[in-house]
């Protein structure tokens, strides 16, 4: 339920009701808040078995997109299966520290929301062609090279990228948040078939099968289960699905054997960064399409812990996605961005606390130095994962739609934004290669759905509500076209 705010002078808001004891806003560094205002729910901590169990609901909903771009960059590289293994515990161990770095902050440094951050997907292509162009041998350096420049640009440009919010008006950020799940869920249709063409079973009865079990358990677990065991609704739901794949021949526990039980981070294992312009000006552009996304993410989790995230969130969020990118390499770990999918998440549980996601993150930083307890996690089955990927994904377009019906979508403009913006960002969901003969940085740029989605709706934004006459005609009053939080 969502509970009544106060406007502050920053932009921000604060909840009615008594407040923390030591004064300070939360989740505003630096800034105070009168004695009679309460804790908000993102900044209440839970008891320890509460947060211990929640927190690992959030890493087994992203452990499949933390250590896939791991494995398709390592093998890409031609890695040894030790050198592999390595690479998957440092992803897992960076995207642990930049959760931490997200939801707890350090000075000016962190959305201190529950954000959920790992190893972003976007730059797998560009690091598969930085391979194909520097040989196996060679690889690894150049990509860290072009990750630490990445980063330290996406810190250095924070503050002035989060001014986009004013371009981000309820009717903008309905329309990216239907588009965030919409373009997740042929991910959770891909895992429910079995994750990969090559896996055995790929498409198979039992492996849909399994996937509509582990639905269906949520589901029911959601209706039937009250209060704590509600909101672990999601964790049951993968027990259950978990423990039917073993006789279906769909888990093992094959990788749990081979696992090492410690594995401490080796800096710069695979050798010293090298700087290569090319690979720099790759990476760095899909930095600035992770920054997109990221952006649209802190503005949909915003809405939906009814925490605004005005220019201040965005820009210490935006900070930390550039420290933790320009870190990752050296414990080699690659480029650090939002979790779409830990949104869908929070929004089904209503457990709005960021000190849940943060125990996820400390569980990722323990999967990451003990590889054993991570081949534990990595026994859910893609169709698993897959199952409860429909209710998670669905439920972030379901939350997208409630805020274009907030926004209100009478005729003319409103509606033409929204259905040419989801249009686009449909294109590269029902046809992946649309883009192929266009010129790489576009690739990058419109391969993603959300990005994709996300420009041709703040261009349309522009163009309607901004631009010339039709700004003065719109006028500010309009809640539908006003900035979602002031400058």
């Amino acid at each position: 339920m969502a509970i009544r705010t106060t406007r502050t002078t920053d932009g921000g808001s604060t909840p009615d009701g008594p407040s923390r004891s030591d004064g300070v806003s939360p989740g505003l560094p630096g800034s105070t808040a009168p004695s009679d205002r309460e804790v908000h729910p993102v900044d209440e901590l839970p008891p320890p078995v509460k947060l211990f169990t929640t927190g690992l609901q959030h890493v087994a909903a992203m452990y499949a997109g933390v250590v896939a771009p791991p494995l398709i960059v390592g093998a890409g590289v031609g890695l040894a299966p030790a050198d592999l293994a390595l690479l998957i515990s440092a992803s897992l161990f960076t995207a642990g520290l930049a959760t931490l770095l997200q939801t707890l902050g350090v000075w000016r440094i962190g959305a201190r929301l529950p954000f959920v951050n790992g190893v972003s997907f976007a730059g797998v292509a560009p690091m598969l062609a930085i391979a194909e162009e520097h040989g196996p041998k060679d690889a690894l350096p150049v990509v860290f090279g072009a990750v630490i420049v990445a980063g330290i640009l996406c810190l250095l440009a924070a503050p002035y990228f989060c001014k986009l919010i004013r371009y981000f008006p309820p009717v903008v950020q309905g329309t990216v948040i239907t588009l965030i799940g919409v373009s997740l869920l042929p991910v959770a249709v891909n895992w429910a078939r079995g994750g990969s063409p090559s896996a055995p079973g790929y498409g198979s009865v039992r492996a849909i099968g399994l996937a509509a079990v582990t639905l269906t358990a949520v589901v029911l677990c959601n209706k039937l289960l009250r209060g704590f065991w509600q909101q672990l609704s999601l964790l049951i739901g993968l027990a259950i699905g978990t423990a039917l794949a073993f006789p279906l021949r769909l888990a093992d526990f094959g990788a749990v054997g081979d696992a090492k039980v410690f594995a401490l981070p080796s800096p710069f294992h695979f050798g010293a960064p090298v700087f290569d312009a090319a690979a720099i000006a790759s990476l760095c552009i899909v930095m600035v399409v992770s920054m997109t996304e990221s952006t649209a993410d802190m503005l949909a989790l915003g809405q939906i812990v009814d925490r605004e995230a005005d220019e201040r969130t965005l820009a210490a969020g935006l900070r930390a996605d550039g420290l933790a990118t320009a870190v990752s390499p050296v414990f080699n770990g690659f480029a650090a961005s939002a979790f779409a999918q830990n949104i869908g998440l929070v929004a089904l549980t209503g457990i709005r606390s960021r000190f849940t996601v943060a125990a996820g993150g400390a569980i990722l930083v323990l999967l990451g130095l003990f590889p054993v307890l991570g081949s534990l996690v990595s026994l859910v089955p893609p169709p698993v994962l897959g199952g409860a990927g429909i209710v998670l994904f669905g439920t972030v377009a379901a939350s997208g739609i409630r805020t274009l019906a907030e926004a209100g979508m009478e005729p003319g403009a409103h509606t033409i934004l929204v259905s040419v913006s989801l249009g686009v960002g449909i294109i590269p969901i029902a046809a992946p290669t649309f883009y192929d003969a266009f010129p790489e940085a576009v690739r990058t740029l419109m391969h993603s759905g959300i990005s994709a989605g996300c420009v041709a709706a703040v261009l349309l934004n522009l163009l309607f509500h901004h631009v010339g006459a039709a700004r003065k005609s719109t006028g500010s009053g309009d809640p539908a076209v006003s900035p979602a939080s002031p400058s």
